[in-house]
């Protein structure tokens, strides 16, 4: 059986393509989620157990994705750094989630019936 990465969040995982590429999922969603948290794309990094550069690269990827930049941040040194989440970066996470808060709840019966058909654990 595959590794699962969240084994706290079986279900539906909702990732939303626009323009053949992925401009948000469940990873992305996260890393938002703990830049706003954080302050920090490194920490939020650490957080989800991802290389400050995976970091970096997935949060350039979704700030050349959408018309304007997800998050805005700030380059470290003597002064510190620091990240945080731009309006359209806010509005993103927020419609994202309420999407997938609408696909869990529209897909709860069907995916019950697959956990009830799953074969026997030892």
């Amino acid at each position: 059986m595959k590794h699962v990465r969240h084994p706290d969040r079986l279900g539906l995982h909702l990732r939303v393509v626009l323009d053949g590429a992925v401009a948000i999922g469940p990873g992305k969603a996260e890393l938002l989620q703990g830049i706003a948290e954080t302050g920090s794309i490194a920490a939020a990094g650490r957080r989800m157990g991802m290389s400050y550069r995976r970091a970096w690269m997935l949060v350039e990827e979704m700030n050349a994705t959408f018309a304007s930049p997800l998050v805005d941040a700030a380059k470290g040194g003597a002064g510190g750094g620091g990240a945080a989440l731009s309006r359209l970066g806010e509005r993103v996470l927020t419609s994202y989630r309420r999407l997938e808060a609408a696909a869990t709840k529209a897909g709860a019966r069907e995916v019950a019936a697959m956990r009830r058909a799953l074969a026997k654990r030892l």
